[in-house]
């Protein structure tokens, strides 16, 4: 099973949007897929159409009292959710005094490798224990960001706290890729932005979500996007992101 996180330190970027899009389209494409909700907002949870505080969650597994299996949601053939709930926000607290608690979920999702060809890390913003624990789980990471000023800042915050992951915790950290999220062509500042990532060397992705409305229904209705509504072109955008992704991970077996 590849790990991948998708996070950064901002939060508004689209992470969860891009996790549960993602992992519905690797999953239609016949992978064995499975969403880990790490962020004690559950928004990726209620994007599925899940309720976390019943029948386990996340939080449980962090304090120790459930194996991941036991937790475990079918969303669809191919696709499953291991849930979270606000309780996963004390359970982080719960562990900060616990040796090895950076190897936690690294640790709980061994128990269930076998089972999937593909796991994807939905992160909270922010650097805590949970953030920490994703990425040494992850054998890499994908960096959804708004092409403007304040989140390049960010953009590169974040890359410096990979390589202090790598560094210390994950040495085979790869990134994946940086993934430009509510991108819009016409807009001076997104081009600028562009281009200074690119100038810099950074590994954009060739795939930008654009934009839409839609997106927040369909996670709204617990449905996702190429579902909601098959013809809107960011179903499209996340259809060629499952591409690259998929390309990438062709390109670097586990």
């Amino acid at each position: 099973m590849f790990c991948v996180a998708i996070a950064n330190h901002k939060g508004g970027v689209g992470k969860t949007a891009t996790t549960a899009n993602l992992g519905a389209e690797l999953a239609s494409s016949g992978r064995r897929v499975l969403l880990v909700d790490v962020d004690p907002q559950a928004s990726l949870t209620a994007a599925c159409g899940v309720d976390g505080d019943t029948g386990g969650n996340l939080a449980d597994v962090i304090r120790g009292g459930l194996s991941l299996p036991a937790i475990l949601r079918e969303l669809r053939p191919g696709l499953e959710l291991a849930p979270a709930a606000l309780d996963l926000a004390a359970a982080e607290l719960g562990i900060a005094s616990r040796p090895g608690r950076e190897m936690l979920l690294r640790r709980s999702l061994a128990a269930v490798a076998a089972r999937y060809d593909v796991a994807l890390l939905d992160c909270p913003p922010g650097l805590g224990l949970l953030t920490v624990g994703a990425l040494v789980a992850a054998q890499a990471v994908l960096i959804p960001t708004q092409p403007q000023g304040a989140d390049l800042r960010a953009l590169r915050l974040f890359l410096g706290t990979v390589d202090g992951i790598r560094a210390q915790l994950n040495p085979g950290l790869a990134i994946l890729g940086i993934l430009p999220t509510f991108y819009d062509r016409r807009l001076t500042h997104h081009a600028a932005a562009m281009a200074a990532m690119t100038g810099a060397g950074l590994p954009v992705l060739p795939v930008t979500i654009g934009r839409s409305v839609r997106i927040a229904e369909a996670m709204a209705a617990g449905v996702p996007l190429a579902e909601y509504d098959p013809g809107n072109p960011q179903a499209e955008a996340y259809k060629q992101l499952a591409e690259a992704i998929t390309s990438w991970l062709e390109s670097n077996p586990t």
